[in-house]
């Protein structure tokens, strides 16, 4: 097999000859073009503190030492803002030798500030899995802004698997953007593609949405249902800046339409705490095709999951405020990200989750 990520084809052959398992049948609706939805098991687990099961333990023997409560998830339950569940997932894994994994939250999930990261046996990473790792999956959820309902067969998170090296370099990326436009405007490039945030858009002042500190319960099955007032506060602003307010979750645009060409991948990676008090959500995967034909291939632009730390922070128009790591593909897929598979965020600007009614 070629270096790279694997295509969707690819990883349906993973499932075929079962390094891919599960406990109920995989749906074909679970492959992605470069990675596969994972889903909920019946049972969540509320635990006094997130973890890691460390080189020597087992998940199910760290859940011994944690755990409080057992929550069936069946019909649905409430989990909690402010608290830790651990959750079996129905898929596991038997992967080939040299063979790794890697994990993130769906973008909707993100979008809803609902951290969530996969762990594994003697796993010392979140959202990592080991080269020929061969045994369960969990995933540990802690809402952040807001409860939410939850039920089995639900997909929160999604994995890629990547064979051999796979990252491009500065030199790739550059060679790449000469010949299919990866960025609007002049790409910034190093470790991977900046982007910035847009505060100054080009129709009226509104630039984000803030999520409010009180609010109801989101049940994660209800799409286009809730009305963002009734959670989110907008943000304006007139002069190309705002304050982020300690401890608050915002959601942002970049001022960049990105293009992920059909042989490449991207992970969104964490930016150094350095430049700033705020950090963006960093587990994020675009798959190939993202972009690619919006707006005649003019790109999509990255809607930015921005919380704050410990001090109020002044954020500009056109500050860097992350960066894309390209990835190779190990083959084109079969199906590119796009209204041919029903993609939600394909030439999207600023915009909530799939959970929302359009703002008005």
């Amino acid at each position: 097999m070629q270096n790279g990520v694997l295509a969707d084809h690819q990883i349906r052959a993973l499932i075929a000859q079962g390094a891919i398992r599960a406990s109920a049948p995989i749906d074909a609706g679970q492959v992605q073009p470069a990675s596969l939805d994972l889903r909920l098991g019946a049972i969540a687990y509320r635990v006094r503190a997130s973890f890691l099961a460390g080189r020597s333990r087992t998940v199910t023997e760290r859940l011994a030492d944690f755990q409080m409560h057992a929550i069936d998830l069946t019909g649905g339950a409430v989990l909690e803002k402010g608290c830790v569940y651990v959750v079996p997932l129905m898929e596991s894994l038997a992967l080939p030798a040299g063979m790794t994994g890697a994990a993130s939250a769906k973008s909707s999930i993100g979008r809803l500030d609902l951290l969530t990261r996969i762990i594994t046996d003697h796993g010392v990473e979140f959202d990592r899995v080991p080269a020929g790792y061969d045994g369960p999956l969990f995933v540990e959820i802690c809402p952040r802004s807001f409860s939410v309902v939850a039920q089995p067969g639900q997909m929160l998170n999604q994995i890629i698997f990547r064979q051999g090296k796979t990252i491009m370099s500065d030199e790739d990326l550059r060679a790449l953007h000469a010949t299919t436009p990866i960025v609007s405007g002049d790409p910034v490039i190093s470790d991977g593609l900046g982007f910035s945030v847009d505060l100054r858009p080009e129709a009226g002042n509104l630039v984000g949405y803030r999520a409010k500190p009180h609010t109801g319960v989101i049940d994660l099955a209800k799409l286009n249902h809730y009305d963002p007032a009734e959670f989110w506060e907008p943000v304006h602003t007139d002069t190309g800046w705002i304050i982020l307010d300690p401890g608050a979750f915002y959601i942002l645009v970049s001022r960049e339409a990105i293009v992920i060409p059909p042989m490449q991948a991207a992970e969104m990676a964490p930016y150094l705490a350095m430049v700033g008090e705020f950090r963006v959500h960093y587990a994020g995967f675009f798959d190939p095709g993202f972009g690619y034909a919006a707006a005649g291939g003019a790109g999509s632009r990255g809607v930015l999951e921005v919380r704050c730390h410990e001090a109020p922070f002044v954020l500009e128009h056109g500050q860097v405020v992350g960066r894309l790591v390209y990835e190779h593909m190990a083959a084109l897929p079969a199906a590119l990200y796009g209204q041919a598979i029903q993609s939600n965020y394909q030439g999207q600007g600023l915009k909530l989750s799939k959970h929302f009614k359009p703002s008005a």
